[in-house]
């Protein structure tokens, strides 16, 4: 065996025995931080992909690693602006959550549109 393959062997065992990390816990939004906060908590989450955002739409979206988490960030113009709503899937559906900073009336709006769109997704 050649002398420069032994740290290279040892190396080689030592990643082969080490614990794959376990896997993150979801982010949890906290609406005590305040649209500006969290919406930069969102989008700097490891894992957190933007979604191409759709022309017109007055938000836009971040989808977290595994696919199974959405958050909807809204912009100026959108109903109950400021909010951010979380859509998730979960064992008995996709459940949303989310954080009104705005017109309540607006966010309810905005609710019913993601409850629109996972009954139109779901078919």
């Amino acid at each position: 065996m050649r002398p420069w393959a032994l740290p290279l062997l040892g190396a080689l065992s030592l990643t082969a025995c080490a614990k794959p990390e376990p896997p993150r816990p979801p982010l949890v939004p906290d609406c005590t931080l305040g649209f500006e906060a969290l919406s930069a908590r969102i989008a700097a989450e490891p894992g957190m992909k933007p979604a191409v955002k759709e022309r017109g739409e007055p938000f836009h979206y971040f989808n977290a690693e595994g696919g199974q988490t959405s958050y909807m960030v809204t912009e100026p113009g959108a109903p109950g602006h400021p909010a951010i709503l979380k859509q998730e899937v979960t064992a008995s559906g996709i459940a949303n959550t989310g954080c009104p900073y705005g017109d309540p009336k607006g966010y309810s709006e905005l609710e019913a549109y993601l409850q629109a769109l996972a009954k139109a997704r779901a078919k």
